[in-house]
């Protein structure tokens, strides 16, 4: 019994990971732009795929480090042409378009690489047991995991010690005085968008390893990743992140148990973090009026 916990605990944790991975990418576009990017999980699933047709020509390792940054390009052309116009508008219209957007490119994956699930494969090393009592633990899952924990640590040096990210952080709070101080908004908020976007693209690399890859791979994290920022907190980014491996977990040990509610416990989990504490764990004041 020990041993299952452990298994379903960990594997809540990965998946966990790939939330809070998703989850940080829309929450910094929500952040800055007002964007609510329903799109995320087809760049996910891009990402993935772009990764499978690289394979042959880079290896697994040339393809986890270049399909996220094609991704990340593809993003930045699509928020200059379709999303751009639609800042200062009302919310509605951003939050159709990428509604629309993300049919479009989970039928744009099933018409180019096919409805089925196509084999992904992952370096032989990383498949093996590093033990034989808890054979759950891969080399491919620790490093997932160890991965997801630098892209982390990356993405808030980046917030926090570079130009670029001390100017996301400040349109965060004033976009205007931002502005004002002659700052480019539309650079900003492009690049913002670019570097959502390459952290889903990331995700799902990583996530076509381990859940395998089909069209519909991004629809299953999407909407737990909303759920993340909800239960984290709008505004915060710590707090996105804990809320992703909150219910990872919360997740993983539903599965012992109740294997029926594993999915409704995320949505009862963002109730009752509601309740208590409408703003989320570690929301900002003012963000939920």
């Amino acid at each position: 019994m020990t041993q299952l916990i452990l298994f379903n605990v960990f594997n809540g944790l990965v998946v966990g990971a790939f939330y809070a991975l998703m989850a940080l990418g829309l929450s910094l576009i929500l952040n800055l732009s007002g964007v609510i990017n329903f799109a995320h999980g087809g760049f996910l699933a891009l990402g993935a795929y772009l990764a499978y047709t690289l394979m042959p020509y880079t290896g697994f390792w040339g393809a986890l480090v270049v399909a996220p940054v094609l991704t990340a390009v593809i993003g930045l052309a699509i928020e200059r042409v379709l999303i751009r116009p639609l800042y200062g508008r009302d919310p509605l219209y951003s939050l159709l378009l990428t509604f629309g957007l993300a049919y479009v490119l989970e039928d744009g994956a099933r018409f180019i690489w096919g409805a089925q699930s196509v084999p992904y494969p992952i370096p032989a090393s990383l498949t093996t047991p590093l033990s034989t009592e808890f054979f759950f633990l891969t080399g491919y899952r620790l490093f997932m995991v160890a991965l997801v924990a630098v892209a982390v640590l990356g993405l808030f040096f980046i917030l926090n010690r570079t130009r670029l990210g001390i100017r996301i952080r400040a349109g965060t709070l004033d976009l205007e005085t931002v502005s004002v101080l002659g700052v480019n908004v539309r650079v900003l908020r492009n690049l913002n968008f670019g570097l959502g976007i390459y952290l889903a693209g990331l995700a799902g690399v990583l996530a076509a390893g381990m859940l395998g890859l089909q069209p519909t791979i991004g629809t299953s994290l999407i909407m737990p990743s909303f759920v993340a920022i909800i239960v984290g907190g709008l505004g915060s980014l710590p707090g996105t992140l804990l809320g992703g491996l909150l219910i990872g977990v919360a997740s993983g040990l539903t599965t012992v148990f109740l294997p029926s509610a594993t999915e409704a416990v995320i949505y009862v989990m963002m109730g009752l973090v509601l309740l208590v504490r409408p703003r989320g764990l570690l929301g900002e004041e003012g963000r939920t009026q």
